[in-house]
């Protein structure tokens, strides 16, 4: 992903306008089309089961947009974003041990020692 949109900019000459900040008011407008699409739904059941065909594929469409602009602005802030993933995921692991925290919601400032 991070190659493939490198150059579609590149070939745009769109590396002008792609500043962090630019992208990520990109990114938050995407996010707002994604919210669109959930107003007024109420509770959405997983997988979608009542959402017809051409919502779906607007949803997939609006999904990448915010993944592009995400992917391009953790490049142009020189994040790894794999590594970066994969450091959070271990320290959410430690902030909510499974043993504390199954099957409840609560922020992990709740249940510390």
């Amino acid at each position: 992903i991070r190659r493939l949109q490198a150059q579609f900019t590149d070939e745009r000459d769109w590396n002008q306008y792609h500043q962090p900040r630019n992208l990520l008011l990109a990114m938050v407008g995407e996010v707002g089309e994604v919210a669109e699409l959930f107003q007024w739904k109420g509770e959405v059941a997983e997988g979608l089961p009542d959402w017809p065909e051409h919502e779906r594929k607007q949803l997939a469409q609006e999904l990448s947009d915010v993944l592009i602009y995400l992917v391009e602005l953790a490049e142009k802030c020189h994040v790894d974003l794999p590594r970066a993933v994969l450091e959070k995921m271990d320290i959410n692991r430690q902030k909510y041990p499974a043993s504390k925290v199954h099957g409840s919601a609560k922020k992990y400032t709740e249940y510390q020692d």
